[in-house]
C-alpha cells in the first residue's frame, strides 16, 4: 500500500507539474503504489498501480507546467506484479496493455470500471523537446506534430516496450544516480515506442470527436471478442453506426493499421500468450483461434511475433 510519506511526495510532484488529480481522488481508487519522477521543465514521468473501487469516468488529464504537452499512458504493463505483490490469476479484473498518444489539449472521456486492476507508466512530453532528439527523423512523425490538437492513438505494447516498463517498475530502485536512471529509461521507452509508431499505417488524418472515439473503440472491442472468427464488415458497420469508409479510416488514425491487420496481430499476440502462458502445443493454440491449416498458422505467426511458434514456445520454455 501506498504510504503517508509516498502520498506527500506525489502530491509535490503532481503540484510542481501542474497535474490535476482531482479533490478526493481516494474516494474511486484503492492506490497501490505511486511515484513521480520531474525533470522539468520539457518531461516528466510517473508511475501508480491501483484498483478501481467504483466505477467513474472523468476528462483525461495533462500538465499544466509542460509547453506543448503530449502525454504517453503505458497502461496494464505484463509482468508487473511484483509492483504490488499481486498474485497472477487473482480475480481482480485487468485491462489489456495498451499505449495512448495524444496532446494536452485533447480532452477526450476516460472510464474507469470497478474492480479493474490498473498499472501505468506515464510521460509528458514537450513537443519542442521531442523534436530536438528526433532529429531529422522527425519527419516520419507528422501525425503527432501536424494538427497538434486533433489527435489520439493507441499502439499495442511490444516485447521491448514491456521489457523496460518492467524495469522502471521495479519495487528496488538503482540505489544510486537515481534520477540519471529513470530520465534513462523514460528515453528508451520512448526509443522502443517510437519504432514502433515508425511502422504505423500512413492515414489521412481527421478531427476525432468523442462519438467517433467511442464507435471505434466498440469496434476495436468486436473484434478481439471472437478472436477464433473474424467478424463482417457489415457487422463492424453496424457496431461502430458509420459507413465503411469512415470507419476504415477512423480505425487506421487510431490504430496504425487496417482492420483485418489489427485482427490478425491481436489473434497472434493471444496465440503467443496461450503457447506461454496457457502450455499450449502449436496445434491447440491454432485451432483455438480458428485455424484449420497449421502451415498458414505458422506463417501468420511468424509474420507478426518475429519467430516460428514452435520455436517461440522453446524460447519460453528456456527463459523459465
Amino acid at each position: 500500500m501506498s504510504t503517508e510519506k509516498d502520498k506527500r511526495d506525489f502530491l509535490r510532484f503532481v503540484n510542481k507539474i501542474g497535474y490535476d488529480i482531482g479533490e478526493k481522488p481516494g474516494q474511486n481508487l484503492e492506490v497501490q503504489y505511486q511515484k513521480g519522477f520531474d525533470f522539468m521543465p520539457e518531461l516528466a514521468m510517473f508511475i501508480a498501480t491501483y484498483t478501481v473501487k467504483k466505477t467513474f469516468s472523468r476528462p483525461t488529464q495533462a500538465p499544466r507546467f509542460i509547453e506543448d504537452c503530449i502525454c504517453f499512458y503505458f497502461k496494464n504493463i505484463l509482468g508487473s506484479d511484483t509492483l504490488t505483490g499481486r498474485k497472477r490469476g487473482s480475480n481482480i479484473q485487468t485491462i489489456t496493455p495498451r499505449v495512448h498518444i495524444f496532446p494536452a489539449t485533447y480532452s477526450f472521456i476516460s472510464r474507469f470500471i470497478k474492480g479493474s486492476h490498473i498499472n501505468v507508466v506515464t510521460i509528458f512530453l514537450s513537443a519542442g523537446y521531442l523534436k530536438s532528439f528526433l532529429k531529422n527523423d522527425t519527419g516520419q512523425f507528422r501525425f503527432l506534430f501536424d494538427n497538434r490538437h486533433d489527435f489520439l492513438i493507441e499502439e499495442i505494447m511490444t516485447d521491448d516496450i514491456v521489457r523496460t516498463l518492467n524495469d522502471i517498475v521495479k519495487k528496488e530502485g538503482p540505489g544510486v544516480l537515481t534520477t540519471y536512471h529513470y530520465k534513462l529509461k523514460a528515453m528508451e521507452l520512448l526509443y522502443y515506442l517510437f519504432i514502433s509508431l515508425s511502422k504505423r499505417e500512413k492515414s489521412a488524418s481527421q478531427k476525432l470527436g468523442e462519438s467517433d472515439i467511442t464507435s471505434i473503440y466498440k469496434v476495436r472491442d468486436k473484434l478481439i471478442s471472437s478472436l477464433h472468427k473474424p467478424s463482417t464488415i457489415a457487422e463492424l458497420k453496424q457496431v461502430a453506426g458509420m459507413n465503411e469508409l469512415k470507419m476504415r479510416n477512423i480505425f487506421t488514425q487510431i490504430f496504425g493499421m487496417g482492420i483485418y491487420d489489427y485482427y490478425q496481430r491481436m489473434r497472434m499476440k493471444e496465440a503467443a500468450r496461450l503457447l506461454r502462458e496457457e502450455k499450449l502445443s502449436v496445434s491447440e493454440a491454432g485451432y483455438q483461434l480458428g485455424f484449420e491449416n497449421l502451415s498458414h498458422f505458422s506463417r501468420v505467426f511468424e509474420q507478426h511475433i518475429g519467430m516460428k511458434p514452435k520455436k517461440y514456445a522453446m524460447a519460453t520454455l528456456e527463459i523459465k
